[in-house]
């Protein structure tokens, strides 16, 4: 199969382990990368060999066919609409935007151009959280019923060299580590139909803890702590709670409970892990992984996905209706918490097509 071929936008932490990962997958050639900052694009070209450009350069280059979108959350949908102008598809990282109405401005801009969006998460494809969709599917645990989702600490701004967007509006435990936890559980149990939220606040600022902003105050300007329940089309009901206020816990990430069993499910931030299940009062076992790709960080293998179904006309498993509708709910937590009720989510998407078992990274389809 012919490469797709790739230009990165936004060249800061996060573009590393993307272009470590563009390694594993020969559907995909990246070209070029810009950034605003022209240095950091040229430290990020001289690292991975490739050519450092300014944005409209890269936009204007007809040899790229998908921009992928690392920029700060407040610059995803002007970026991504952007390269939908230029005649790209385009990938973003999550969220897939910062408010359901920006969102639908990427959805309308997709559809005008026929071009096609992609959003991180992918982490839901690695190896173990496939094999706890397909226990599920499987009936390893009956019909799911319940479950719990945990993601507690007290932020990042003890090791990120610039955290002011994690607490600004479209940041926060919920925008930043929720699409994690809310695209697994989508890829688990369908989409979700109501959310009841209750948001606070544990902090009003933050302190910079490395890097050359060590000592500055960064004002808390979202909720820092987020809980409640997602109701989903399938009837299953699971308590989430999202959090940068919490020092310490013991709450594991994810657990599934069904009428005839219980699965626990590792970190959905990364793609591997220990995936344990219990047959109703049988004692809890750990599962061979089905895929076979269990540990490294993948974190492009969405966007593969996405080239492949470029070139085969099939639709991709990261897709826009997905991330809008991940958008959507955890919105959705903070207008509940505002608003003291619960909310109906508007939107639905597909569960994401399964892997097949024992898929190996070359092996998406």
């Amino acid at each position: 199969m012919e490469a797709v071929r790739i230009g990165l936008i936004g060249c800061g932490n996060i573009s590393a382990a993307y272009l470590r990962g563009a390694a594993f997958f020969p559907e995909l050639r990246v070209t070029c990368c810009a950034d605003a900052n022209p240095d950091q694009a040229r430290r990020r070209a001289e690292e991975f060999g490739l050519r450092a450009v300014t944005v409209e350069e890269l936009l204007a280059d007809s040899e790229v066919e998908v921009v992928l979108n690392l920029t700060t959350p407040q610059a995803h949908v002007p970026v991504a609409i952007a390269a939908l102008e230029h005649g790209k598809h385009v990938h973003t990282e999550k969220p897939f935007a910062t408010s359901t109405a920006e969102g639908r401005r990427l959805l309308e801009a997709a559809k005008a151009t026929g071009l096609r969006v992609g959003s991180a998460p992918d982490t839901f494809l690695g190896g173990a959280h496939q094999t706890a969709r397909k226990l599920i599917d499987d009936g390893a645990i009956g019909a799911p019923l319940s479950g719990t989702a945990f993601m507690m600490n007290h932020g990042h701004e003890h090791w990120h060299p610039d955290p002011r967007f994690y607490y600004a509006a479209g940041g926060g435990p919920m925008f930043d580590m929720g699409p994690y936890y809310l695209t697994n559980l989508v890829n688990l149990l369908g989409p979700v139909a109501k959310v009841v939220g209750a948001t606070t606040s544990g902090f009003r600022e933050r302190t910079v803890g490395s890097g050359p902003r060590t000592g500055e105050v960064v004002p808390v300007e979202t909720p820092t702590h987020v809980t409640g329940l997602l109701h989903f089309a399938s009837g299953a009901v699971i308590a989430i709670t999202t959090s940068f206020d919490v020092w310490q816990h013991r709450h594991g990430n994810m657990e599934i409970y069904g009428t005839e069993g219980s699965l626990v499910v590792p970190d959905p931030n990364r793609f591997g892990g220990t995936v344990s299940l219990a047959k109703r009062r049988e004692a809890w076992a750990d599962v061979p992984l089905s895929h076979g790709y269990a540990d490294g960080n993948f974190r492009i293998i969405g966007l593969a996905d996405m080239a492949r179904a470029i070139r085969t006309g099939r639709p991709h498993r990261c897709d826009a209706a997905l991330g809008f509708h991940v958008l959507e709910v955890m919105e959705a937590f903070e207008r509940s918490g505002r608003e003291d009720r619960a909310i109906t989510i508007e939107s639905r998407c597909e569960r994401p097509a399964a892997l097949p078992p024992r898929s190996a990274l070359g092996e998406l389809d």
